[in-house]
This record gives C-alpha cells, sequence and structure tokens, in this order.
C-alpha cells in the first residue's frame, strides 16, 4: 500500500484527491492536512500530494524536501525562477523525488504535446486559458507551460517573436507575454479549466482547445503520478508526459 498524504485537504482539489485515494486499492489515506495542521503527521507518508496556493506551496514544498518526502504538486504559480529555486533545494538530497504537474488531465497533457509540435510550423500563435472565478492566479500554470514550449519550439526553428503591429493598447488588452507568447486569462463563473492555443499562418489558422467539464478529469493523473513519482529519476520533473511514455 502507498501511503498518501495531502497538503490542502479541505480545498476543492484536495477532498476530491482525498476520495480518490481512499477509493484506489493500492493506497492508503494516511494523512490530511490543511491550513493551521501541523505537518509533521506527514512524515510516514510515502509520498505527499500539494494542492493548496501559489501563496503557501513554496514553503511546503521546501518542507517536504527537508523531511526527504517524495512529493507531487498540483498547486499553479511555478515560473521558472521558482523551478530555479525548487531544484536549488532538490538536488542536494539524494534519493528525492519532485514532481510538478502543470496539468494532470491526460488531454492537457496532450494539447501541449501537440501545441509544441505544431508551433515551429505557424508565424502567429497565441494562448486563451479560461477558468473558474475562484482560481487565484493568472496566467494558469498550464498556460504558462504551454507558453515556454511553443517558445522553445519556435526558437529551435529559427522563428523571431509572431508578428505584432500595436502600437496603441489599454493596458492589458494584449495579455501577458511570456517569452514573446501572449496569454489571456478568462475567470468566468461556471467553468472548470479550458485553453485554446491559436496559431496563424499564410491563409489558415489551427485551434487545439481542451476542456476539462468535471475535477474528475484531474484524478486518473493524480494516480498516475503517486504510484510513479518513485520510479522517476532523483530530483525535480515537471509534467506527467515521462510517465505516460510521451517521453
Amino acid at each position: 500500500m502507498i501511503k498518501v498524504g495531502v497538503l490542502g485537504a479541505r480545498g476543492r482539489m484536495g477532498r476530491e484527491v482525498c476520495a480518490t485515494v481512499e477509493g484506489a486499492p493500492d493506497m492508503e489515506l494516511a494523512a490530511q492536512v490543511d491550513q493551521d495542521d501541523p505537518r509533521e503527521q506527514l512524515t510516514s507518508c510515502d509520498v505527499v500530494v500539494d494542492f493548496t496556493h501559489p501563496g503557501a506551496v513554496i514553503d511546503n514544498l521546501r518542507w517536504c524536501v527537508e523531511q526527504g518526502l517524495n512529493t507531487v504538486v498540483g498547486t499553479s504559480g511555478f515560473t521558472e525562477d521558482r523551478l530555479a529555486q525548487v531544484r536549488s533545494w532538490v538536488e542536494p538530497v539524494a534519493g528525492i523525488r519532485v514532481l510538478i504537474v502543470p496539468n494532470f488531465s491526460v488531454g492537457a497533457v496532450l494539447m501541449l504535446r501537440f501545441a509544441a509540435q505544431a508551433a515551429r510550423f505557424f508565424e502567429s500563435a497565441e494562448v486563451i486559458e479560461l477558468h473558474h472565478a475562484n482560481k487565484v492566479d493568472a496566467p494558469s500554470g498550464t498556460a504558462l507551460r504551454t507558453a515556454g514550449l511553443i517558445s522553445e519550439a519556435r526558437a529551435k526553428a529559427g522563428l523571431g517573436a509572431p508578428p505584432d503591429a500595436t502600437k496603441q493598447e489599454m493596458t492589458g488588452s494584449r495579455g501577458a507575454s511570456v517569452d514573446d507568447v501572449h496569454i489571456h486569462s478568462v475567470r468566468l463563473a461556471g467553468l472548470v479549466a479550458h485553453q485554446e492555443v491559436l496559431f496563424g499562418g499564410q491563409g489558415e489558422t489551427l485551434t487545439i482547445r481542451h476542456d476539462s467539464l468535471d475535477r474528475a478529469s484531474f484524478m486518473p493523473g493524480v494516480l498516475l503520478a503517486v504510484r510513479g513519482v518513485e520510479s522517476l529519476p532523483p530530483g525535480l520533473t515537471v509534467g506527467i508526459e515521462t510517465l505516460l511514455g510521451l517521453d
């Protein structure tokens, strides 16, 4: 049995993760921790899953690393600077694994892969991400990851910045620019998690869209990560692509 601890256990995603772990035949929900709860109960766990808050996750993650706990992170807000910070903690600790997952949905992971493949063929690329009104960060972690992959693929193909003749704009009207890729964030009641990647070239456009209609869509990826984190090389891994056999 894999002993699993959940950080953020009383949040929307945390509750879903707890119920999923309890229903898995090879797992035991060994600890449920939320704000103001002692983290020490996590030390007996084989894997810790963090679904907390961008403002809390870094402190939680550093504590888990110090305890030598394999950790799966679903909390958003991991920029390249934050990833570098986590690497600096993880690399000196022998045998520990940290898996940071921008999106646990298999469909979303495939969207990322398809976007990276398409990026070198098109002159323009932009991202629109749409989430429920209670999401606290913007852009989403998935959108940041998408923009990074698109930018990397464009650079390898020798492409410059996408064309944009805008000279006058209201602040925010062109969204956030991440590695020369514009990201537009929508927060709307009734949504869960959705993203469109738009590509444009001469006389054609390509749209890659993914929709998570229920938080249950993330649970197969969470179970895959919990079961597979021990098989990853020690250190920091970003995304579940390797566990899905895509790398």
